[in-house]
């Protein structure tokens, strides 16, 4: 049993990223995780079966994806009742400390499984097998009679529910994302700087034509129940947010940090009811424009975030 739990560990990071990549909820992905180690310990308990699986990362991932299909099919319905707009759960790391935000190539394949806020939301449209199949070939690389034997289907038909994901994930609705962390930190900057200043047009021109919001507060703080579209929109919503946080005694504080790998905020503030609100933002950036805002303010899916230091105002400090 040693020896399970010592190979299982070495795959924990790699069957959390798959079940977070899945589900957008790091509880769930948990749960997923700790029912694999369960059917891994049930089923290879004998050494005899043990001795029979040549490749335990493609079992292993066979099995979390097997148990994140039945999460996600049930997900819908906790889905349709929802309060307001849907984000997922955000992974919030520290910034990494290279120059520039240009990180080398191996930080660089590190990263690779860490898709963004803005690919996390498409992946909520497709339906549960065409997600399974996306994650799996497109984000990790697993081949499709892998992911056919995880699905119950056929190479061929695992190959056509990813090929479908791809085209939903790239519709013209879709925020594009593909500025590296450099860019990100430069388009950030003007953005933070037009927030500072209030000045509309400024704001306006570092958003996309077509800039989307999206805020989840699972109904503990106010949210739009809509997607805001548009810039000068999208900019007359920021605008008020931030002229309105502080207000209530006290700063507010900020931070940048990586969501879901890309650059991001965490932000905390005052609420008018004196309730501390907290808010993880994360951006996806293309062509120098900022093409979606995503807040997220349901304090169930931030727990756990680090503490914030004396020097952590608004605007944050790169």
């Amino acid at each position: 049993m040693a020896d399970l739990a010592a190979e299982f560990e070495a795959e924990r990071g790699h069957l959390m990223a798959v079940a977070h990549r899945m589900l957008g909820s790091r509880s769930e992905a948990e749960d997923a995780v700790q029912e694999t180690w369960l059917r891994y310990a049930t089923a290879l308990a004998d050494p005899a079966a043990r001795a029979q699986i040549r490749e335990l990362r493609a079992w292993l991932t066979t099995t979390c994806s097997r148990i994140c299909l039945d999460v996600l099919r049930s997900a819908r319905v906790r889905r349709e009742t929802y309060p307001g707009q849907w984000l997922p759960e955000p992974v919030v790391t520290a910034v990494p400390a290279t120059d520039g935000y240009a990180p080398d190539p191996a930080e660089r394949a590190v990263r690779t499984d860490q898709l963004g806020t803005a690919l996390l939301v498409v992946l909520e449209r497709l339906a549960p097998e065409q997600r399974v199949a996306f994650v799996l070939h497109d984000v990790f690389a697993v081949p499709f009679a892998t992911i056919a034997e995880a699905l119950g289907t056929t190479p061929a038909a695992a190959r056509q529910l990813a090929s479908r994901a791809r085209r939903a994930v790239t519709g013209p609705d879709v925020p594009r994302h593909t500025a590296d962390l450099a860019e990100q930190q430069q388009v950030l900057a003007a953005f933070a700087a037009a927030v500072e200043s209030g000045e509309l047009d400024r704001l306006v021109r570092v958003l996309a034509p077509d800039v989307v919001l999206i805020g989840d507060s699972g109904g503990h703080f106010p949210a739009g129940r809509r997607p805001v579209v548009g810039a000068e929109l999208v900019a007359r919503f920021i605008l008020g947010i931030y002229s309105q946080a502080g207000r209530h005694g006290g700063p507010l504080r900020a931070r940048p940090v990586l969501v879901d790998g890309t650059l991001g905020w965490q932000l905390e503030t005052a609420y008018r009811d004196g309730r501390t609100l907290r808010m993880v933002s994360a951006y996806a950036v293309h062509e120098g424009r900022v093409t979606g805002v995503f807040h997220q303010l349901n304090p169930e899916k931030l727990t756990g975030l680090p503490e914030f230091g004396p020097d952590d105002v608004w605007p944050p400090r790169w």
